[in-house]
Parts: C-alpha cells; sequence; structure tokens
C-alpha cells in the first residue's frame, strides 16, 4: 500500500538529512580524525576515506538514485538514465572506498575480514554490483522483452531497497566498530567525537528510513512518469 504522501514534497526530509550526513562525516574524519590521504605514514588517514566515501558516496548518493524515479518530475526515459549514473557512482565509490579499508589494513599489518562489518561489507557491494548490472541488462542496454521487464521490475525494486537496507544497516555497524576501537584506545565515551559518531550513525538510519518512505509514497498515475509503488 502507497503512502499518500507526494515523493516530491516527501522527498526534501532525506535530502535535507543526506547533506547533515555528509556534513557530520566530514568533520569527524578532517576535523577529529586528522584528514584524508591516499598516501601518508600516518595510515589512519587513508582509513578515513573509507566511511565518507562508503556514507556520502555509497549509501547518500545510492539513496539519491532510487528516489530518483518517485521524486523527478521528469519523463520516465530520463529518470531511468539518472537512476542508472546515479547507482553507477555510488558503486564505483564504494568499491573506491572498501578498497582503501583493505589498503589501509595492508600497510599497517591488520588482518582482513575478520568481522561482520567487512564480512557483509563484502556481499552488499557484491549484490550491489549484480544488481546493477541485471539492470543495465534487462531495463536499459540491451533490453529484455516487455514480458521480462514487466516480471523482473517487482524484483528488481524489492532487491534493490533489501540491498540498501543492508547498506544503512552495515554502516551503523561499522561506526559502532569504529568507535568501539577508539574508546578501547582511550577515546572519551562521553566527549564531543563519541557523540558526533552516534549521531552520524542515527542520521544515516533516518536517512535510510526516510528514502524508504518516499519510494513507498504514492506514484503518479501515469505509467510513463513512474514504475508504480509496491
Amino acid at each position: 500500500m502507497a503512502i499518500q504522501v507526494k515523493p516530491t514534497h516527501l522527498a526534501f526530509v532525506p535530502h535535507a538529512l543526506a547533506v547533515v550526513a555528509a556534513v557530520m562525516v566530514l568533520v569527524w574524519c578532517i576535523h577529529f580524525r586528522g584528514g584524508l590521504a591516499w598516501e601518508s605514514s600516518n595510515k589512519n588517514l587513508i582509513f578515513n576515506i573509507h566511511p565518507v566515501l562508503m556514507l556520502i558516496g555509497f549509501i547518500i548518493i545510492g539513496g539519491q538514485a532510487i528516489m530518483s524515479y518517485k521524486s523527478l518530475p521528469l519523463r520516465k526515459e530520463v529518470k531511468k538514465v539518472i537512476h542508472l549514473v546515479l547507482h553507477a557512482i555510488a558503486l564505483t565509490l564504494g568499491i573506491i572506498g572498501i578498497y582503501t579499508a583493505f589498503k589501509n589494513h595492508n600497510e599497517s599489518s591488520i588482518p582482513n575480514l575478520y568481522s561482520l562489518h567487512s564480512w557483509l561489507g563484502i556481499g552488499i557491494i557484491s549484490l550491489y554490483g549484480i544488481q546493477w548490472i541485471y539492470g543495465l541488462l534487462v531495463f536499459f542496454y540491451p533490453g529484455g522483452s516487455i514480458g521480462l521487464r514487466r516480471e523482473s521490475l517487482p524484483w528488481h525494486v524489492l532487491v534493490g531497497l533489501f540491498v540498501f537496507i543492508l547498506a544503512v544497516t552495515n554502516a551503523t555497524l561499522g561506526f559502532l566498530e569504529k568507535l568501539t576501537f577508539l574508546e578501547n584506545s582511550g577515546l572519551d565515551k562521553y566527549g564531543a567525537e563519541a557523540f558526533l559518531v552516534n549521531f552520524t550513525a542515527i542520521v544515516t538510519i533516518l536517512y535510510g528510513a526516510l528514502v524508504i518512505f518516499t519510494v513507498s509514497s504514492k506514484a503518479p498515475p501515469e505509467d510513463e512518469f513512474s514504475y508504480s509503488a509496491i
């Protein structure tokens, strides 16, 4: 059942939360954690790229891609291209973000893939890539038959939302894991940085929830403009 609110109105809230979350993760990684660097003797600066790209690139841009079909007052074919391109950007930045975590670990002699967060991360980025490739081949180029597209669309939307929810969930695990490491190393549990990390995770969860609410809102009656709400 669709939420009886226009998606163009509802999308304002997740857009605002996206800006807030982006600012918060940048303040954390640049102000509190010392900045970002691809190459540095301080390997923590390399790791700092990971949460920035995974939140801003993977989750925020990925969420915008999901909402684009409902929130943009454009023709269906235009929104299809925007949807595809935004997901491609999110996937690319997500892959780079994961690579920086491996790069930091390898250069710091830290084992890889030892936590639930890392296991889920590899699974999620893999599912995201498979979902994008399937969408490209079936809905964009070369394109499947009308029957195949009609049967695939509900599953494509459902799997996409499932992967997005997993990504948001795993991001909160990542914030928790990193904050736990920092607190075990002496970070004040009630200090400004700890509160910032926790609130960033909360804003990320709210953003994810509002993305789901937006795509569950009432679609325009013309099929030319949007897919039907689940």
